[in-house]
């Protein structure tokens, strides 16, 4: 097996300044920091958008995925906080494409779940208008509920019961889609995640994110990247 590589060369300069933005998109959701993975010449980049904070919570756990051609096999398995991401980009030179990983480590719970890589089923597609829409309802309903002066345990409270329902599908691609995607139970914090993290098409621009389902694990394919969920109940069995 080859040794673990301590930096990475990219394929294209620009994609370094994608990443960077990808990182403050991320910053904005959570400072729970980011796990870089590379194998081969792809790099898989995750962030948590939302984490459940224990064993009884209702919130679904929600991973942001997006991933990178490097230049040149690599092997890696970081995981670190945003910021020392984003600070050694900031640093760079724009035509530079090899970024040194930095020695300090990140433990989080997050980091340590996988989500699979094959045996994915396609349930449909869903139309990126609908998931912004969504996004945006559960977002307005959060500022609406949580006073300004509310505790952690009522905010989390709030964010379960707005993330952690089904996900609308009524306005799936057809009526097939519709059925397959409600009974998979999608979370709709999984909507959330692909907005924040600008993953969908542009508004009017007629986007669709393909579904796949593998257990309890749901990814969302959208144009700017991946949002992989994880149920906090069993999909039915179609």
């Amino acid at each position: 097996m080859s040794p673990m590589t301590d930096s990475l060369r990219f394929a294209e300069a620009v994609s370094l300044q994608d990443l960077s933005t990808y990182i403050k998109r991320a910053r904005r959701i959570q400072e729970q920091g980011i796990r870089l993975q590379a194998v081969g010449q792809v790099l898989a980049a995750w962030v948590p958008v939302m984490t459940p904070g224990s064993l009884t919570s209702q919130l679904p756990a929600v991973l942001g995925l997006r991933t990178v051609a490097l230049a040149e096999a690599s092997r890696a398995d970081v995981t670190t906080e945003l910021s020392s991401i984003s600070e050694r980009i900031a640093r760079m030179n724009p035509a530079e494409t090899e970024l040194s990983l930095p020695p300090s480590r990140l433990s989080v719970p997050w980091a340590a779940v996988t989500p699979p890589r094959s045996g994915w089923e396609p349930l449909g597609s869903v139309p990126d208008d609908h998931l912004r829409a969504q996004a945006q309802s559960g977002i307005a309903q959060i500022t609406e509920a949580v006073p300004t002066t509310a505790g952690a345990a009522v905010v989390e409270q709030v964010r379960e019961q707005v993330w952690g329902r089904d996900l609308e599908t009524e306005n799936a691609s057809s009526a097939e889609d519709a059925q397959q995607l409600h009974e998979a139970a999608i979370p709709a914090g999984a909507a959330f995640g692909a907005h924040a993290l600008n993953f969908l098409a542009a508004e009017g621009a007629s986007g669709s994110t393909a579904v796949h389902r593998r257990g309890r694990w749901v990814r969302l394919s959208s144009q700017g990247g991946y949002i992989l969920c994880r149920s906090t109940r069993e999909p039915a069995i179609l």
